[in-house]
């Protein structure tokens, strides 16, 4: 405790038991520290207590939810899994706000905002890699299994970071890590002909918690960028928007956020879950578009808070308010539809509402607050005119404005009047919504807003004012900012192949079937090894001279080199390969070489059951391209055929080895 110093006062046994009291209070508040962390960690052991019940609650109604056939039952489950599930957010969040109070100082503004919606993250079960990936392995690539106990391990642990991922960018980079993994494991485990086999992905809906499960990869590549875009939201909810760097950063957050969940629903069909079907997915994305936009206003209503009488700032504010107004709009039409509307929060239909009725009310005051403070220039008048529309005419040009002040007096409290009658309707659907009673803050920024149209009417209003009132026309919505769509960057992320000594990608996958040849010895004759070889990575015997050491070893036009005396080279260079050749003497080298086998015809025969969750574009990858675009199970190629001649070698250092 800091003591400041204080002018003295007579007497000594003043000053001691001043002293005394000094030192019983700073005992006091160092008690007092000492308890907070003890205190903190009782309120961490009861939250934790708390999400073990409600998770032994869920595993109890999964558990009836999958053995009951009953129809009325099933939906009585899933209703009460969908409260299970929002107790279970409401805990975790008050869990991670608990334990960043104590790590990160919480930005503390001066102003009040009406708060975000952020989207919780789906959950998981764990899932076990190593039986599967191992018996493929052993039975397809023809390598023990067990040696990939470390590469196993490392994908299982980084899909377990990604279940509990921390609200910053770490945890989009985690995410976007394990994004890049299932990418890479796409590319050479699954394919048409073969797959890992008691793989069962489960995952359960954001919205509702009912769980969903599927052996499709491109379920657990679609939740991951689900959980992306989630994530994406609760940081941009959690910016300080009382600055315009914090509005920036959440402007970003929800930017990416929506370009998130159209990037998921532009690839995905017949989703198993409500959260990623395409109408929640469209809704999601206009909610993002809409809280992107407000960020936006907030951050010009900063700008313009320090020139309050400026009239084209306020006019400017009109407008934008009224475009975060019609976006909202948009956002609680789309909440209102079937199915969004039966497994959708009421709360958050209530708030897209509120807030809609909110910023149209703002449009107004701003709108009054130009219009007061506007002067009679002709330019002036023709930006006003602009923002203005008609509330009763189709015509397109806006109105005749006023250019005496007393007529603006009266224009501007029309406007004020409309602003009051708007921010009460907030108010009154604000307390229609328990969940949103609650909300301290949302009626705070309100009553806010309707004491400061309030406070601008009396002032306008005059005791001799008996004339008819003016009717103020709707707002024109406008913004000079518009919200981007922004996809998130997981193809700048750069990661390493887990199983990148399985060789590249390009040969050794399941799309591709071999047999391994050798090792064989050769020595160089006359005419050197009789083959020539191009390609990288790996190395490709694009020709066999007839009767030479290669023909006589057995080795065929098509095959990769993969070992030369005994070290592997499936990732060696042309140049490599060929130094290596070329560096032998008499005693030759001893080479171990692949032989590609026809493709195997589609497993799937005759009709079949359609996917819950399945790509729309469903062929398999081309050779020699970068194995983990944007989304993975979305990429055109072109079906590859075993056994047919390489592309014309274009490399300069191509040569017929000696």
């Amino acid at each position: 405790m800091i003591l400041e110093e204080r002018p003295d006062d007579p007497g000594a046994g003043e000053d001691g038991a001043r002293l005394q009291d000094d030192s019983s209070i700073r005992k006091g508040c160092d008690s007092l520290n000492q308890n907070q962390p003890s205190q903190l960690q009782s309120h961490r052991a009861r939250l934790h207590q708390q999400i073990s019940k409600e998770l032994r609650m869920r595993t109890g109604a999964e558990n009836l939810y999958r053995a009951t056939s009953n129809t009325w039952v099933r939906e009585t489950v899933a209703l009460e899994l969908s409260y299970v599930n929002s107790n279970l957010q409401l805990l975790k969040e008050e869990l991670a706000e608990l334990s960043s109070s104590v790590d990160v100082d919480q930005p503390e503004g001066e102003s009040v905002t009406i708060p975000m919606i952020p989207l919780g993250l789906k959950e998981t079960k764990e899932l076990d890699w190593a039986t599967p990936l191992k018996e493929l392995i052993s039975e397809h690539f023809g390598e023990d299994g067990t040696s990939y106990e470390t590469e196993i391990q490392e994908l299982e642990d980084l899909r377990q970071a990604t279940r509990t991922p921390s609200r910053d960018e770490v945890g989009l980079d985690l995410l976007a890590a394990y994004y890049s993994q299932l990418c890479f494991l796409d590319a050479r485990f699954f394919s048409p002909a073969r797959s890992p086999r008691l793989l069962l992905f489960h995952w359960y809906d954001s919205l509702t918690g009912v769980p969903a499960q599927q052996r499709a990869l491109a379920f657990e590549k679609g939740s991951v960028l689900f959980n992306i875009g989630a994530l994406h939201t609760q940081i941009g909810a959690r910016q300080d928007c009382s600055c315009t760097e914090g509005t920036s950063h959440a402007t970003e957050a929800f930017q990416r956020a929506a370009g998130a969940f159209r990037l998921l629903r532009e690839n995905f069909s017949h989703a198993p879950s409500p959260d990623m079907s395409a109408a929640s997915l469209s809704m999601l994305e206009q909610l993002m578009v809409a809280q992107a936009q407000e960020c936006i206003f907030r951050g010009l209503l900063l700008t313009a808070s320090d020139t309050p009488n400026n009239c084209p700032a306020q006019l400017q504010l009109a407008q934008e308010a009224a475009q975060v107004a019609a976006e909202y709009g948009l956002v609680h039409r789309a909440m209102a539809q079937p199915p969004v509307r039966d497994y959708l929060p009421a709360s958050w239909t209530n708030l897209a509402h509120v807030k809609a009725e909110h910023f149209h009310a703002l449009a107004h005051y701003h709108a009054a607050m130009a219009l007061c403070e506007g002067s009679s220039d002709e330019d002036e008048l023709s930006k006003q005119k602009h923002a203005f529309q008609p509330s009763t005419t189709c015509e397109p040009q806006g109105p005749t404005l006023p250019q005496h002040p007393e007529e603006r007096r009266k224009l501007a409290k029309a406007h004020l009047k409309r602003a009051i009658l708007g921010q009460e309707e907030a108010l009154r659907l604000h307390t229609l919504c328990r969940v949103l009673r609650k909300m301290d803050l949302l009626q705070v920024v309100v009553n806010q807003a309707l004491r400061c149209s309030l406070a601008k009417y009396s002032e306008l209003e005059r005791e001799d004012d008996f004339f008819e009132a003016v009717e103020a026309p709707d707002i024109q919505p406008k913004t000079h900012q518009a919200p981007e769509v922004r996809v998130p960057s997981l193809s700048q992320m750069k990661v390493t192949d887990f199983f990148h000594r399985l060789g590249p990608l390009s040969v050794f996958s399941t799309k591709n079937r071999w047999r391994l040849v050798g090792p064989v010895h050769m020595t160089p004759g006359e005419g050197g090894f009789g083959f020539t070889l191009r390609g990288d990575s790996p190395v490709l015997i694009a020709a066999v001279a007839p009767g030479g050491q290669a023909e006589s070893a057995g080795l065929k036009e098509g095959d990769y080199i993969v070992s030369v005396n005994g070290k592997p080279c499936k990732r060696w260079k042309h140049v490599e390969v060929v130094e290596q050749l070329r560096g032998v003497g008499e005693e030759g080298v001893s080479l171990q070489v692949v032989s590609m086998l026809p493709s195997p015809e589609p497993r799937s025969m005759g009709p079949r059951r359609p996917a819950l969750l399945w790509s729309q574009r469903e062929t398999p990858m081309p050779a020699r391209v970068r194995p983990w675009p944007i989304l993975g199970w979305s990429r055109k190629t072109k079906q590859s055929k075993t056994g047919s001649h390489p592309d014309p070698c274009t490399n300069r250092n191509c040569v017929t080895c000696p």
